[in-house]
């Protein structure tokens, strides 16, 4: 286990400076926008609860330029290392408890009783992934249970996968596990609700089942999953399904809660942004998965954490 405290010889936190840039996130696309704020002069700071963002529940990532097939917390220390090693500041170990604008001042209140103030900031915290709640699916995630078909579905390839849910991410992600995958079975609590055509291109597939009105109750497993346990509504009847992974696609819910007075959020309570990252709200920008972007990718949140800072420093610049 890593310990993220600051220690001495890192830059301190002065929590009565006026900053040009915070960014609020520890993930890719926080660290990078801290990174390139402050290697534009700004007076920056990165602040978060845990370095690593939703690169906490991957196992591996092999779409990450330059890293071929690395562990997600090895990719996570090359991230901190070069915050670290490029001297940005960087608060860990809190949580953001209120944010609000006064004048042209935003004031950050954290959950450690002290509050920031900044002239810019980014607001990055992640989205949660929509979890089962099952028991066996915290202890045995990132141990055959995935959240990401597109990051996580090349190291099954061969392998016998489950993937929990009928929407269109979880269709999406059977299409590309279906390429790689031994075999793909579908589990919708209720009815698949993807787009027809999609269903429909799905179902045609050699190595592709499923399931409907079938209840995910347990992921059975001791150091690797192994199965799960489904009640089938249809047939009430319970059963084991043996299986090598669990892909959970049933949606994320979007960290927003703090902006939902402050910003334009859509249905699903994400961020609506523009292509600078700007929010509804002058020198308020979003990136990464509170966004409406839909693609959840790494590279994409550290490069919209980027073109973040770019434009706060043209904002600040031009004031």
């Amino acid at each position: 286990m890593f310990n993220f405290q600051l220690s001495s010889n890192k830059p301190q936190i002065n929590y009565d400076e006026l900053y040009d840039f915070i960014a609020l996130g520890l993930g890719p696309a926080g660290l990078n926008a801290g990174l390139y704020a402050h290697r534009k002069g700004l007076k920056t700071l990165i602040v978060g609860h845990r370095v690593g963002g939703q690169l906490l529940n991957t196992a591996d990532i092999d779409n990450y330029l330059g890293f071929s097939n690395i562990p997600a917390q090895k990719l996570i220390d090359e991230f901190r290392n070069h915050i670290e090693n490029s001297k940005v500041p960087m608060l860990t170990d809190v949580l953001v408890t209120n944010i609000e604008k006064s004048a042209d001042i935003f004031i950050i209140t954290l959950n450690n009783g002290k509050t920031l103030q900044s002239k810019t900031v980014l607001y990055a915290l992640g989205g949660s992934p929509r979890k089962l709640k099952v028991p066996g699916e915290d202890r045995l995630a990132g141990k055959g249970v995935a959240y990401c078909a597109t990051c996580d579905g090349p190291f099954f390839q061969d392998k016998d996968v489950i993937i929990a849910g009928g929407g269109n991410s979880a269709i999406d992600a059977t299409k590309d596990l279906a390429r790689i995958a031994k075999s793909v079975t579908i589990i919708e609590k209720f009815t698949i609700s993807a787009d027809k055509t999609s269903v429909e291109q799905v179902a045609k597939l050699p190595n592709v089942t499923m399931f409907e009105e079938t209840d995910v109750t347990e992921i059975i497993g001791d150091k690797y999953i192994e199965g799960i346990r489904v009640f089938d509504r249809k047939a009430n009847k319970e059963r084991i399904i043996n299986t090598e992974g669990l892909f959970v696609e049933i949606g994320s819910i979007p960290n927003t809660a703090l902006l939902k007075d402050l910003v334009e959020l859509n249905k699903w309570g994400e961020v609506i942004v523009n292509n600078k990252q700007e929010t509804s709200l002058k020198g308020l920008y979003a990136a990464g998965d509170v966004t409406n972007n839909w693609i959840r990718q790494v590279i994409v949140a550290a490069a919209d954490g980027a073109k973040a800072a770019l434009e706060a420093n043209n904002y600040i610049t031009k004031k």
